[in-house]
Parts: C-alpha cells; sequence; structure tokens
C-alpha cells in the first residue's frame, strides 16, 4: 500500500499516521500564565530533543493555553505520566475553557517546583522543570503557515522519587510510564531489556 497523506483519498478509514510513529512518550505539561491561571495537559507530540544540555519538546496542534501561557511566563514542568495516574492524565486532556484548573479537576495534589512558579503532579515519580528556549512555527510544503507550535525548553529542575532509584540508576520500568499509541490505544513501559552499542574493533 501507497498513498499521498496530502490527498483527501486515504485507502484506510482513519489515518494511520500516529499508529505508525508510535508508541509516543507523553509530556505532561503544567503552565501557568501570567495572572497565575494553573493549565495541565498532556501532550504526545512529546520527547527528548538532546541531553547536553537537558531539552525537551512537545508540538500542539493549535494555539492552546500551555502555548500560551509559556509564551506569558516562559517556563513549564512536565510531569511523569504513569500506569496509575493513566484515568487522571486523560481527564487532564479535556477541552476545558480557560481558567479551569485541570489538576484539580483530575483529581491531583499540586507540589511545589524550586526553580519555576509552575507546580508539578505531586504522585508522579519524576518531573522536569523547564525554562523557555523557543516556539517554533512552520510551513508546510507548499509554503502555508501551519497552525501548529514546538515548544522547547532547557531543564533546569529534575524531581525524582527516591524509591525508584536502585543502584544508583533510575528504574524505568518500576515507574510504569504509559505512551500513546495510534486512534485511542495506549501502551504501558513495565519490562525493559539491554542491549550494548558495538564497538569499531
Amino acid at each position: 500500500m501507497f498513498y499521498d497523506p496530502r490527498k483527501p483519498n486515504r485507502p484506510l478509514e482513519h489515518d494511520p499516521f500516529k499508529a505508525i510513529v508510535s508508541p509516543r512518550p507523553i509530556g505532561w505539561i503544567t503552565s501557568m500564565s501570567a495572572k497565575g491561571e494553573l493549565n495541565l495537559a498532556p501532550y504526545s507530540y512529546f520527547n527528548g530533543a538532546m541531553s547536553k544540555p537537558n531539552i525537551i519538546m512537545f508540538s500542539s496542534e493549535g494555539h492552546k493555553d500551555s502555548v500560551a501561557f509559556i509564551e506569558e511566563t516562559k517556563e513549564f514542568v512536565c510531569s511523569l505520566a504513569t500506569w496509575d495516574l493513566r484515568d487522571a492524565m486523560n481527564q487532564s486532556s479535556g477541552p476545558y475553557p480557560r481558567g479551569v484548573n485541570e489538576m484539580e479537576r483530575a483529581g491531583l495534589k499540586p507540589a511545589p517546583c524550586v526553580m519555576v512558579k509552575p507546580p508539578r503532579v505531586a504522585a508522579s515519580p519524576c518531573a522536569l522543570e523547564c525554562k523557555l528556549l523557543k516556539i517554533v512555527t512552520l510551513n508546510d510544503v507548499d509554503d502555508k503557515p501551519l497552525d501548529q507550535y514546538v515548544v522547547f525548553g532547557q531543564v533546569v529542575g529534575v524531581h525524582i522519587d527516591d524509591k525508584f532509584i536502585k543502584d544508583g540508576m533510575l528504574d524505568t520500568a518500576a515507574m510504569k510510564p504509559i505512551a500513546r499509541c495510534g486512534y485511542r490505544d495506549y501502551a504501558v513501559v513495565d519490562k525493559v531489556f539491554q542491549m550494548t552499542r558495538p564497538t569499531m574493533v
């Protein structure tokens, strides 16, 4: 099967793009407006961009509150979405109007951060405090502007629940992070395997 995704007549009823680019880690982003309004929202177009320094990114399809608030205050927090928090994460994804505190709607408690004003999700085993580096917008191949916003932030603080540290390393499988797949599907990381990168002889 081959098709051009820019053309309207596709061979499948539902666009498989998100099922192909899968699984995708979830950036559970807390942001705060200049007025102190709080927003919590999950973004599955999310990932680490580099490690030296630690930089993460997430992409918003539309100029949503997360982007607007980060533009205003230049900071945000990413809490790890896990199996135990899956229902709360899903609840926070609702299309609430501005001013609604998604953290409260999802029954979550905030925890203070050290380097930034927005709180983290207290129940999450890890959180990354971030300062805004840049918000990027793109044009498509026909040079038409897209209503998409890619937010880059540098990590300035890291919170880790000590019970998930084993032999000096973070135990990813024990935290059971969840990821977004295609359609309404999710995945959970509860097993890992190891491979050693080859060396040149």
